[in-house]
C-alpha cells in the first residue's frame, strides 16, 4: 500500500474525494434516491466507512441500500470481494471495487477509497465523498428511514455539530493518520501534539454532558467514535499515538464504551477486521505483517456510569431492532 507522503516535510496528505456527486430525494445531480438501486461498499476496518455502516444502522435503511464488505486485506489493485463466493461482489458483479471507479471514469488513475456508493443498473460508482455520504442519508434519505429513526443531523444544531466535525477531522481523524505516516518527526510531533490536545478538549466537553452536541446521539459523536474505537487497538502502538490509552483517559473511554454499547454502534465493529487490517497492510509501519493479541477487548462491555448525566441517546426516536442476519458479526470475546 503507498502512502502519500511529502518527501520534503514527512507529512502525510490524504488524497480529496475524486468522486463528489450526490444522491438526493430531488435527483438534481443525476442520482435520485431510490431503494434498492444503490450498494454501499465499505470495509469494517476503515473508519469513513464505519461512519456510514453506524449511520445506515440508526437510520433503518438496510432494506433501502443494501451493503457490499470489502475484505479487510487489500492487495495491489486495493480493495477487493474475496469475502465472498467466487470472490466476486454478488450483485454488482465484479471482483475489485476499482471497477466501478473505471465504469465512472475509464481515466481515473487515483485512489480508491470506501465508502464507496456504486449505481447497480450501470455498475458506476456515484460518490465516495464520506464526509457527505453520512449526511445524505440523514437528510436526503428521509422517506425511507424506520419508523423511530434518530434525527442525526437536527437543523437547529447543525452549525454546533459542524464546527465540532471540523476540528474533530483535523485533530482527530486525520491526525492519528499523519502521525502513523508521518516520515520525519517534526511532522510526527505535530500530529501528536494537536490530537492530545484536541482530546483533552474533548475530554473537557463531555464531562458533564453525555454527547457532544445537544442531549441526544448526532452525527458529531459517530465521527468520533469511530477514531476512539479503534485507538488502543491500533492508533496508539501502531501510529505512535501513545501518549495515553483511550482506556486511561476516563471521561472519554466511559463516553466510548457508552456509544459502543447502544444499538448501532458495537453491532458494527469487526475489530478482527480492523486489527488485520492495520497491522498486515501497512507493511512499511509494520514490515513482520504481525498481528497483536491483545488488548483485551472484553473491557468494552464493562458499565460506563454515563447514564448519571441524563440525555435521550435517540431523542424522540427508538433503538434499532438487530442487524439482519447476513449482518451479524460473531462474537468478539
Amino acid at each position: 500500500m503507498a502512502i502519500p507522503t511529502d518527501p520534503e516535510t514527512g507529512e502525510f496528505h490524504r488524497a480529496p474525494n475524486a468522486f463528489a456527486a450526490r444522491i438526493t430525494a430531488d435527483g438534481r445531480d443525476g442520482w435520485p434516491v431510490e431503494p434498492g438501486r444503490y450498494r454501499l461498499v465499505v470495509s469494517r476496518a476503515c473508519p469513513w466507512a464505519s461512519r456510514a455502516l453506524v449511520v445506515r444502522r440508526l437510520l433503518g435503511l438496510e432494506g433501502a441500500l443494501s451493503l457490499a464488505v470489502a475484505d479487510p486485506i487489500q492487495d495491489e489493485q486495493s480493495w477487493r470481494f474475496t469475502l465472498d463466493p467466487g470472490g466476486r461482489d454478488p450483485v454488482l458483479g465484479i471482483r475489485y471495487l476499482h471497477e466501478a471507479y473505471a465504469k465512472a471514469d475509464p481515466d481515473y488513475s487515483g485512489g480508491i477509497s470506501v465508502p464507496a456508493v456504486v449505481d447497480i443498473p450501470s455498475g458506476k460508482l456515484v460518490t465516495n465523498d464520506f464526509p457527505r455520504i453520512t449526511l445524505d442519508l440523514s437528510t436526503e434519505w428521509t422517506r425511507h428511514h424506520r419508523q423511530g429513526a434518530p434525527d442525526l443531523y437536527p437543523e437547529r444544531l447543525r452549525d454546533e455539530i459542524d464546527e465540532i466535525n471540523a476540528h474533530v477531522y483535523t485533530d482527530v481523524n486525520a491526525a492519528v493518520y499523519e502521525a502513523g505516516f508521518a516520515t520525519k518527526q517534526a511532522a510526527y510531533e505535530d500530529a501528536y501534539d494537536r490530537l492530545f490536545a484536541r482530546l483533552d478538549e474533548l475530554s473537557k466537553r463531555l464531562e458533564h454532558q453525555r454527547y457532544l452536541v445537544g442531549d441526544t446521539i448526532t452525527e458529531a459523536d459517530i465521527r468520533l467514535f469511530t477514531t476512539l474505537v479503534r485507538f488502543d487497538a491500533v492508533y496508539h502502538g501502531h501510529f505512535k499515538c501513545n501518549r495515553h490509552k483511550l482506556a486511561e483517559l476516563p471521561v472519554l473511554w466511559a463516553y466510548a464504551r457508552d456509544l459502543f454499547q447502544t444499538p448501532g454502534f458495537g453491532d458494527t465493529v469487526d475489530f478482527d477486521h480492523i486489527k488485520r487490517h492495520y497491522y498486515q497492510v501497512h507493511e512499511q509501519i509494520n514490515p513482520t505483517r504481525i498481528v497483536p493479541k491483545g488488548p483485551d477487548l472484553s473491557v468494552w462491555a464493562s458499565p460506563h456510569g454515563r447514564e448519571s448525566l441524563g440525555g435521550r441517546p435517540f431523542g424522540d426516536g427508538t433503538p434499532p431492532g438487530p442487524p439482519p442476519d447476513e449482518e451479524t458479526l460473531p462474537p468478539q470475546w
